[in-house]
């Protein structure tokens, strides 16, 4: 008992121990490599800590337990309650989380991590926290989650000092699932401030070159890899997987020059990256099948065997040796390197493949069938036409076969069944008993007692023999569960529970004692425990220490446990260290890598400043910015309430939808007459629903729609710009997906561009042709597709419309879309024809938000034209910060719609995300069955010629053509409490998505706080939080920039000036731009980009676009409106502006 209790308090933390490790957090992830002896102490110190911790934890869980059970015994006791029984700090598990991460134990940190998360309510502002969380779901390869939480500490610490890090990991998982746009913006924000990372910006160059060869842009990865190998500071590992991928370019990239020309450059790389590497199995396998291809047998050989050697052999490597065996007709080692390679991997396609064709080349059906219908089993994407085919008839041979040979015939090679179990020569065999010892053994540890090797399966630790006296699993649940019922026990029962209560104490006591010696004798390796979600006890407590606790009040329990030791992990105080422990910048591990060290923040030496608040005038706002610590709030560019969490994906609705429910009808209305149209009724009727139809508008208000026509168009200006879209001609019920080669949600839409008079033409040859085709149908004529594998534009007098077919058989076309109309020079009479909408619907209107921007913003506070071929494709979308859109369909032919509300637009994420595509990036198509599957309701219409369709802010919407036909479209922003709140919402959803908001939100609010009276007290509200809160960022930011010794220079705006956004970030910026010049162009940066680039603000000029004095006044002159008459700023309050003029942005007081 004096031993174990002597063990106990050597294990106990010291105050100096306890001051060390609140040093260590997430953020010094692989920084600590362990290697050197100042590093083993830190790690020595790292697991006495954990064990410090999960003792602390197992004795208050064992308090708990009594303590219910006292409860249950002694009802009366109101000491006792359920409150005081959850009394371990949720810190305690994050302290937990990242010693775990710190020493790799991934599991055991996932576990702490999602503790500390669900006890801990505001775990969310934790960027340490996050940061680790993030980690260790990268680790697990569980990449959406990792996305989730890195985007979420970005989006509230922009500025984190591990930024670099998590960019870095954010783009190379965009760049694994497709999404290269929003990979090459993480890449881009990495390089920013990668000095202080775990990588270099030459790695990050590669991902980026490599970037280019994953989007099959090799020209221009083959310029990037070509310009990376010249730099002189190339790792050995970086070299080699440069020469890698260039050797490999050469060899699979025709357009590189001659065949000789390029195999020779490709091995001449290929071997410099085995020079480069020589461990490298990977090289060497690819240099082989360069010599493959070449026909150089002997020299291939070599290097698969090399490649085997190297301890890296896969499957694709024995495939490719069964392939060169088989060609130089040694049909028995080929079927020995197959079998080798599906028993690596049982889904391997080409070596089944491979192997079903080496079978029935000796005519052994029946075995090439079974091998066939295997290698069906690994394609996820379309089976091959081929294959499927080759399987088809061989199953037909088959049925109508003979009886197969008696089993004592001579075969020419073994059936598949003997060959999986054949013994292969004695290279293979010994090859492929290291390969299945690999997947079968992680650690062989050697104990100290004798020479024996003792080898662990994956996640079991090396433990000697358990005594006698330790309990089982079902012995401690029964041992719980005598002692739930103590009092209704039998006397047998009663013996039981004693003699079980005192085997339990045994093994605590043991569990101490064991704890302490290994972590005395493991300085040099950190075994891998078993994961449990509970963080299951590690250390017990003693008899007298139990009765101890027993007589203890509840609370004082957690005083002296989790609270008293997390109060000294949180505080700095000023005690004399041990300077070997404490991470430094000097210190670096080998090979060298920079140190992260705690970064205490400006506020330890400042008073907290009280959030502000909405009742406060802008001079008290501007003094209260005195006090705030400037790195720490600039962090916060949030435009919503103080106490707001970061955005989120909607939840559905809790109601579950009838089926019939699924496909609810569209509203509709029918308009007569110009007083129908300009009835005020008419906006509170579109207003309502998601998305509605308005027909006959065109008809009772006169509008002449021929002015948009494809005609009018090419006479007015035939060399106007036009945006193509190259599509796949599908029926709209059906999305085949190219790149899975089967039905998918992935919609192919490959940019071009063109004039307005080469898309004409092409429409009309388009509609020609289908007339032609139709006629030939007729008579029974049938022409060959012409195919098209590279969608390139033709838009040539020689391009043959409507004729051209990808590999899928799908019609090739093309959609001329974002023809831009915003010039009034050029399309006046477009434009002026516009004007005879209703208010509500027009371009240009002082109750449309949009109007109120300042300048234009393409497609949103512009007309934009669409020419459409039957099958022309909107993918689905939401508008542009969830804006309302209108959209006239010109004719002559119909567009079929779907839309979707916007309470399920989260749901819709989830499928996409389901899908591997990025909801706000990518292009997708929604299948209708999986909608209704999960119970999303869809509404579907057809769009006539005429008809004014009004999608509502938020809906989601997808539109098809039908026929040949144009269209127009625009965005408006009603003055309502729903639109701004859905606008601002979605902006800092796209902050989060790290994705460009073109309505910049912050400078059309404090526009409309200028120009608009607002009467309706939460639309006001949520304005003024705008306000205030942008203006306290201006004033902060002012503020640190002067600190840093930066002259403010007064820059103002023109007249029609864009919003600024930042070059890196691609956020808004407003009032204070920091401008440094970037390969000779001066470029816009936000505050935080810029101090991650400089914390100093080094080379950066610092501009103010509007006078504090300025801003303070619009802030106090915007009040809420009494005026009731101003209630509402509808149509039918409106005077219509007269036709003679176009009312333009210009027209408006701006800022």
């Amino acid at each position: 008992m004096g031993m174990a209790l002597k063990n106990q308090e050597e294990m106990s933390l010291s105050s100096i121990e306890i001051q060390i490790l609140s040093e260590f957090d997430s953020r010094q992830f692989g920084c600590l490599q362990f290697k050197t002896p100042e590093e083993q102490r830190k790690k020595a110190l790292l697991e006495k800590a954990i064990f410090c911790l999960e003792r602390m934890v197992t004795q208050v869980n064992n308090e708990i337990q009594e303590c219910k059970l006292k409860k249950s015994v002694y009802s009366n006791d109101s000491t006792v309650t359920e409150e005081n029984m959850d009394i371990i700090d949720p810190r305690t598990y994050c302290k937990l989380g990242h010693f775990h991460l710190l020493l790799e134990d991934f599991k055991k940190a996932l576990s702490a991590y999602q503790k500390y998360k669900k006890h801990e309510k505001t775990a969310w502002k934790d960027s340490h926290f996050l940061y680790g969380l993030g980690l260790v779901y990268y680790h697990f390869r569980a990449f959406q989650y990792a996305i989730d939480v890195f985007q979420h500490l970005l989006y509230q610490e922009p500025a984190y000092d591990r930024a670099a890090e998590v960019n870095f990991r954010l783009g190379l998982m965009f760049k694994i699932a497709g999404s290269f746009q929003a990979a090459n913006k993480q890449f881009q924000l990495a390089l920013i401030d990668c000095e202080s990372s775990t990588f270099c910006a030459l790695d990050v160059k590669f991902h980026v070159a490599h970037l280019f060869e994953t989007q099959e842009k090799f020209k221009v990865a083959r310029e990037q890899y070509e310009k990376l190998l010249l730099e002189q500071d190339l790792k050995p590992v970086l070299r080699a997987d440069i020469c890698r991928r260039l050797g490999w370019l050469y060899h699979i990239c025709e357009t590189f020059g001659e065949r000789t020309e390029r195999e020779a450059a490709a091995t001449k790389y290929l071997q410099a990256a085995v020079d480069a590497e020589p461990k490298s199995g990977q090289s060497l396998y690819l240099l082989g099948r360069c010599f493959a291809s070449s026909g150089k047998v002997h020299e291939a050989f070599l290097a698969y065997r090399n490649s085997v050697d190297k301890s890296e052999s896969n499957a694709d490597t024995w495939c490719s040796i069964g392939v060169l065996y088989q060609q130089q007709n040694q049909p028995m080692d080929a079927l020995q390197a197959y079998i080798c390679a599906v028993q690596i991997d049982k889904k391997h396609t080409p070596a089944w493949t491979n192997l079903g064709l080496l079978y029935e080349s000796v005519h052994q059906f029946r075995d090439a069938l079974y091998c066939y219908t295997n290698s069906v089993r690994g394609i996820e994407t379309q089976v091959p036409q081929s294959l499927s085919q080759r399987i088809r008839l061989l199953q037909t041979q088959l049925d109508n076969a003979p009886t197969p040979l008696p089993a004592n015939k001579t075969r020419s090679l073994p059936c598949i069944e003997d060959a999986w179990n054949l013994p292969v020569t004695s290279e293979l065999n010994a090859r492929q008993q290291q390969i299945m010892l690999r997947q079968n053994r992680q650690t062989m540890v050697t104990k100290q007692e004798g020479p024996n090797i003792k080898r662990f399966k994956p996640g079991e630790e090396p433990q000697p023999a358990k005594p006698s006296f330790y309990l089982t699993q079902q012995q401690i649940q029964m041992m719980n569960y005598l002692q739930q019922n103590q009092n209704s026990l039998t006397q047998q029962q009663q013996q039981l529970l004693t003699q079980l209560q005192h085997q339990y104490r045994q093994m605590q006591q043991s569990q101490v004692r064991v704890k302490s010696e290994l972590s005395q004798s493991r300085a040099s390796f950190y075994p891998t425990l078993p994961c449990s979600p509970n963080l299951s006890p590690s250390g017990g407590v003693s008899d007298q220490e139990l009765q101890a606790i027993l007589s203890q009040d509840i609370t004082s329990v957690a005083t002296s446990l989790a609270e008293d030791l997390l109060s000294q992990l949180a505080q700095d105080g000023d005690i004399e260290l041990d300077s070997s422990l404490i991470p430094t910048p000097t210190q670096t591990p080998d090979p060298p890598k920079p140190e992260v060290t705690r970064v205490k923040s400006e506020s330890q030496s400042s008073v907290k400043a009280p959030l502000p608040h909405l009742d406060m005038n802008a001079r008290d706002l501007i003094n209260l910015c005195k006090n705030v610590c400037e790195s720490e709030s600039l962090n916060d560019t949030s435009i919503l309430d103080f106490n707001a969490p970061p955005p989120r994906p909607c939840s559905p609705p809790k109601f579950k939808l009838m089926k019939e429910q699924l496909s609810p009808p569209t509203p509709s209305v029918f308009v007569e007459t110009k007083k129908d149209c300009y009835n005020p009724c008419l906006q509170d009727f579109v207003m309502q629903y998601p998305i509605s139809v308005i027909r006959g508008m065109a008809t009772a208000l006169k509008l002449d729609l021929g002015l948009f026509s494809t005609k009018s168009l090419v006479e007015a200006h035939p060399d106007h710009a036009c945006e193509v879209r190259t599509q796949l001609q599908q029926c709209v019920d059906e999305n085949f997906d190219p790149q899975l080669g089967r039905k998918g949600w992935g919609c192919v839409s490959h940019r071009s561009s063109t004039t307005v008079a080469k898309y004409a033409s092409y429409q009309a040859s388009s509609f020609q042709e289908s007339l032609k085709e139709e006629q030939e149908k007729m008579c029974g004529i049938i022409r060959p597709m012409d195919s098209d594998s590279d969608s390139r534009d033709s838009f040539g007098p020689g391009a043959k419309a409507g004729r051209r077919k990808a590999k899928s058989g799908h019609r090739i076309i093309k959609f001329g879309t974002n023809v831009d109309l915003s010039d009034e020079r050029k399309w006046r009479a477009q434009l002026q024809e516009l004007q005879k909408l209703p208010a509500f619907a027009r371009v240009v209107s002082a109750g449309n938000m949009l109007s109120h921007v300042g300048h234009p913003i393409l497609g949103m506070n512009t007309v934009q034209l669409y020419m459409k071929v039957p099958g022309s494709r909107t993918p689905g979308h939401q508008e542009n910060n969830n804006f309302c859109s209108v959209n006239i369909n010109i004719g002559p032919g119909d567009c079929e719609w779907f839309g979707v509300p916007d309470a399920y637009w989260g749901s819709l994420r989830s499928l996409c995300e389901k899908n591997s595509i990025n909801y706000l990036h990518g292009s997708w198509w929604p299948l209708i069955e999986d909608l209704h599957e999960i119970g999303i309701p869809v509404y579907r219409f057809t769009q006539k010629p005429g008809d004014f369709i009004w999608v509502n802010a938020g809906c989601v919407h997808w539109v098809q053509a039908n026929g040949w036909c144009n269209n127009i479209a625009w965005n408006v922003g009603p003055l309502t409490v729903r639109q701004y709140s859905l606008a601002i919402e979605r902006y800092e959803w796209n902050k989060l998505q790290s994705f460009k908001s073109i309505v910049p939100m912050v400078h059309l609010s404090w526009n409309l706080a200028r120009n608009i009276k607002i009467t309706e007290p939460k639309l006001f509200s949520l304005v003024k939080m705008a306000l205030l809160r942008t203006l306290r960022y201006s004033q902060i930011a002012l503020q640190f920039a002067k600190k840093k010794g930066i002259q403010i220079r007064f820059h103002g705006r023109q007249k029609n000036e864009a919003s600024h956004y930042c070059g890196q970030c691609e956020l808004e910026v407003f009032n204070v731009l920091l401008i440094r010049e970037h390969e000779k162009r001066h470029v816009v940066h936000c505050i935080n980009c810029a101090r991650r680039q400089s914390p100093s603000l080094d080379g950066f000029v610092c501009l103010e676009e509007f006078k504090i004095s300025e801003l303070m006044d619009i802030y106090d002159s915007f009040v809420l409106s009494q005026n009731p008459q101003q209630q509402r700023l509808n149509p039918g309050n409106l005077p219509s502006l007269p036709s003679s003029s176009i009312p333009t942005q210009n027209n408006l007081p701006i800022l």
